[in-house]
């Protein structure tokens, strides 16, 4: 079995070292720090989840809904074909058009923006503006005059009933677009497509994000078989024995196992997690756009938190613990302390604050060495609290299926 255990943050001063405000602020972030029995609990409950969820009776109530994804098998390597290929997960979305050979390919994509009136316009103009760009992606190719096979990755929590019909159960990532939640999202990939008159695309599958990554690497290494997703949301994949899926509703012929997409992001939506929430996480998910969805992707993905940092100044300088000036406007606004930030503060030695003066600069505020450390304590405690659960997470998909060798694939 695989344990759960944390690796130390780097040893704080010693407290005859340390100013009374750093002391206060070591102590008013200590709820950050999960301790290793915490992040045992975590695995624990998320076990609990993990299986309610693969469960016919216990499906509907369970947090983590665990989705059969009706992919059996690995690439063997003998795949060949000229292949377009559509991601869909975040504000951008990228095109690609793929020639396989064996274990031998290439690839030529682009990469297309999502304007933020079509993330939360309606469905009809989200996948228009998707077929806008297929159709602009074929002509540069010169490929329109071709009739070609897509693969659709859609990376929002899908029901699948079957290789090419997936309904969205709702939207995550700051999507909000009407009509399209309890929807089959090839379909209206399809309508808009058709509407164009202009390209010819077979939709032969929609995978989700996890499931892809998982795919692609076992396309050069056949022993993987776990797909982890740790970008602007967070999600894992893996391959799950029939016998162990309830749910499952096709035939028991080899091989017996279907990847399983955990949408692990939505643990703790009913309260399992509400013992490690802290009141920063609470802020972050009442002003959201899913209020009460996503929860443990709130705690971790890139998404979020920069914003968790922030608040966590914001609440510091409230209490006149951090910053001898007035908050900024720009530290006052949510989501401009950009989470980029802290693996850039992070970046520098013990002691080195050039980062951090510099990210204080790009928020308007002014800082003393003495704010900046502090500022770097904060950034490690998130950014350790997202890896330690992150961890966990994959710890508990690894223990559950401990008899079976797994290789994974993480993109970040």
């Amino acid at each position: 079995s695989v344990s759960i255990f944390k690796c130390d943050s780097p040893p704080a001063k010693p407290d005859n070292m340390m100013s009374e405000k750093r002391k206060k602020v070591e102590a008013m972030t200590r709820d950050l720090e999960l301790p290793n029995d915490v992040l045992q609990k975590v695995s624990a409950k998320l076990l609990d989840e993990f299986n309610k969820g693969l469960g016919k009776e216990t499906h509907k109530s369970a947090e983590v809904k665990m989705f059969v994804t009706y992919v059996r098998d690995v690439p063997n390597g003998s795949e060949s074909g000229t292949f377009l290929a559509l991601d869909l997960g975040g504000t951008n979305f990228r095109v690609l058009l793929i020639d396989i050979d064996g274990d031998r390919f290439s690839m030529q994509n682009e990469i297309y923006a999502i304007p933020q009136e079509v993330m939360l316009g309606t469905g009809e103009e989200l996948f228009d503006h998707i077929a806008d760009c297929l159709s602009k992606f074929m002509d540069k190719y010169k490929v329109k005059n071709k009739q070609l096979p897509l693969g659709f990755t859609f990376s929002f929590p899908c029901r699948q009933e079957g290789l090419t019909v997936a309904r969205l159960v709702h939207w995550t990532k700051g999507f909000k677009c009407s009509g399209v939640e309890n929807q089959d999202v090839v379909q209206l990939l399809r309508e808009a497509i058709k509407k164009r008159k202009d390209i010819n695309i077979d939709v032969m599958a929609v995978v989700n994000d996890t499931t892809g990554t998982l795919m692609s690497c076992a396309h050069k290494n056949k022993q993987c078989r776990l797909g982890l997703i740790v970008g602007t949301g967070t999600n894992a994949c893996y391959m799950e024995k029939l016998e162990n899926v309830e749910l499952w509703d096709g035939d028991h012929d080899e091989p017996r196992q279907v990847i399983i997409n955990t949408e692990w992001g939505a643990f703790g939506d009913h309260g399992s997690l509400e013992f490690v929430r802290t009141r920063y996480d609470r802020e972050i998910d009442l002003a959201s756009l899913n209020p009460g969805k996503q929860l443990f992707e709130k705690m971790i993905s890139g998404m979020y938190m920069g914003e968790l940092v922030r608040r966590v100044l914001v609440h510091l300088a409230e209490e006149n613990l951090m910053f001898s000036s007035k908050l900024s406007e720009k530290m006052k606004t949510p989501y401009l302390f950009k989470t980029k930030y802290i693996s850039q503060i992070e970046s520098e030695p013990r002691g080195v604050y050039d980062e951090a003066h510099s990210v204080m600069v790009k928020m308007d505020m002014v800082g003393t060495d003495e704010d900046c450390e502090c500022l770097k304590l904060i950034c490690s405690r998130v950014s350790s609290r997202a890896a330690h659960l992150v961890s966990a997470a994959v710890a508990t998909i690894l223990n559950k299926n401990e008899e079976t060798p797994i290789l994974l694939l993480v993109l970040m």
